[in-house]
């Protein structure tokens, strides 16, 4: 079933009927990024339907006649994105970076017949609420919709982006003398929840994390994967990357160390893999043999205990932890 793609503001329309509309283009996007792990940059999405939909590559290639420079194809891929974000079935944590929701995950469950209803349904409804308020929405260069007016209060919330559940990083200025307590006290709730995770639900985690730094990853993990739960490139400068493996280990955080014999496994696996770098991922910590190993052979071992992991995810500002503003009283004494 073809889904109309008519909507005020006519995104990604064209004279090309041969072209998916981005009503159509929802269900593949989904699947993109449950196949990529749960998470995607745009880019990735974009370049994974190309890869796959029949004659993406051909697709890719049409230009709209008014802006030559712009793909039709990758131009519906991105306002698929917003308009799945937008029905609930992704999230969108930070710019051009996408998160599966359960509801998403769900969707793909159902026959292709009842998906196409429910798109063409929160289709009607986004345009309703579009006719009924005027708001003015464009889409930017990375599927991103915009708001370009104020958003009225009576908007649908079905077009509203979800607050992010975080854990909140209390630090009081009366037990300053305790900040090393409250750091560990803070990684130890982090990493507990962690914990909490399935395997492959942390997997997922530390690969959107990955990802949150500049590596372009495919999950792979599960029966056969081989010692390896994903694979990809990480940047080096704007013009050099380096083909990265990443393995995951939910260990329990005071739990079990990893030793040499994991990391020299693991480098062997990388090896096959073609890696020229590799990530090693616990929640736990590293021997001294292991940490060794790592820097021995070929191919480099990056390993990340649950200590770094905890920088990480907090560094990074926006997965799941926030850090809340602390007054030192005693800093400001100088001034009198």
């Amino acid at each position: 079933m073809r889904m109309s793609d008519d909507n005020p503001n006519n995104h990604g329309r064209t004279d090309n009927a041969d072209i998916p509309t981005h009503l159509d283009l929802i269900p593949p996007t989904l699947r993109v990024v449950i196949e990529l792990g749960g998470s995607a940059h745009i880019s990735e999405i974009t370049e994974a339907i190309i890869n796959t939909y029949p004659n993406g590559e051909e697709l890719a290639e049409i230009r709209y006649s008014n802006k030559p420079k712009r793909s039709v194809f990758r131009h519906r891929i991105g306002w698929a994105c917003s308009m799945a974000k937008g029905f609930g079935w992704l999230e969108n944590p930070s710019r051009a970076m996408y998160l599966i929701t359960t509801e998403g995950s769900n969707i793909l469950r159902l026959p292709e017949s009842e998906v196409s209803e429910l798109i063409c349904k929160h289709n009607r409804e986004y345009r309703r609420q579009h006719n009924k308020t005027g708001s003015k929405q464009n889409i930017d260069s990375v599927g991103q919709i915009v708001d370009v007016s104020q958003v009225p209060s009576g908007q649908s919330p079905m077009m509203k982006t979800p607050t992010p559940k975080v854990l909140v990083i209390e630090d009081d200025a009366d037990e300053s003398d305790n900040s090393n307590d409250q750091e560990y006290d803070w990684k130890d709730q982090l990493l507990a929840r962690l914990h909490e995770l399935s395997p492959e639900g942390f997997e997922k985690f530390v690969i959107y994390l990955l990802r949150r730094y500049g590596l372009q990853l495919q999950h792979v993990g599960g029966p056969g994967d081989e010692g390896i739960d994903a694979i990809g490139t990480a940047p080096l400068s704007p013009v050099l990357s380096s083909r990265v493996a990443v393995q995951v280990k939910r260990y329990a955080p005071q739990g079990k160390t990893i030793g040499r014999e994991t990391v020299a496994l693991f480098q062997r696996d990388a090896q096959m893999k073609g890696a020229e770098r590799a990530i090693l991922v616990t929640l736990g910590g590293f021997s001294q043999a292991a940490r060794k190993a790592a820097i021995s052979a070929a191919p480099t071992v990056d390993l990340i205990n649950g200590d770094r992991l905890a920088d990480l995810i907090r560094d990074d500002g926006d997965s799941g932890v926030r850090l809340q503003p602390m007054v030192d009283r005693d800093w400001f004494s100088k001034f009198d």
